[in-house]
C-alpha cells in the first residue's frame, strides 16, 4: 500500500470546519483587542483629578501599546488561518512543505495553520 500524499476531501472538509470556527473567534477577538486600542468604549481620564491623570494616561497608553501588538498578532494568526483555507481548497492542506509528507492530523487539529511537521518545526527551532 502506498503512502498517503493528501487528505481525502472528507478530511479537508472536517479541517475546514475547525479552521472556520477557530477564524470567527479569532475575528471577535480582533475586534474587541481593535477596539480597546482605539477607546471606543468611552473611558478616558477626562473626569480624574489632575493628581492622578498623569499615571492613569501613562497606564491607558501602556496598555493601548499591549493591546496593539496583541492585536498586531491577532491580525497574522487570522492571515495563516485565511492562507490554511486556501491551501484546503487547493487540496495542499495538511501537507509538510519541507518533506512533502503528511502533517499528522493530532498536529492540524492542535495547530491547523501548520505547514511543517512537528519533527521539521523541531529541528528549526534548535538551529535558532
Amino acid at each position: 500500500m502506498s503512502e498517503k500524499t493528501r487528505y481525502s476531501d472528507e478530511e479537508l472538509q472536517e479541517f475546514k470546519e475547525l479552521i472556520l470556527a477557530k477564524l470567527e473567534k479569532a475575528n471577535r477577538d480582533y475586534d474587541l483587542l481593535r477596539s480597546n486600542v482605539m477607546n471606543t468604549d468611552g473611558n478616558d481620564t477626562a473626569d480624574t483629578s489632575p493628581t492622578f491623570k498623569v499615571l492613569e494616561e501613562g497606564a491607558n497608553t501602556l496598555g493601548k501599546e499591549e493591546a496593539g501588538q496583541l492585536a498586531q498578532r491577532q491580525l497574522k494568526f487570522i492571515q495563516k488561518l485565511q492562507a490554511a483555507l486556501v491551501r484546503i481548497e487547493n487540496k495542499t492542506y495538511g501537507v509538510c512543505r519541507a518533506t512533502g509528507k503528511l502533517i499528522p492530523k493530532e498536529r492540524l487539529r492542535a495547530v491547523p495553520h501548520a505547514t511543517l511537521a512537528i519533527e521539521v518545526k523541531n529541528n528549526d527551532n534548535r538551529r535558532n
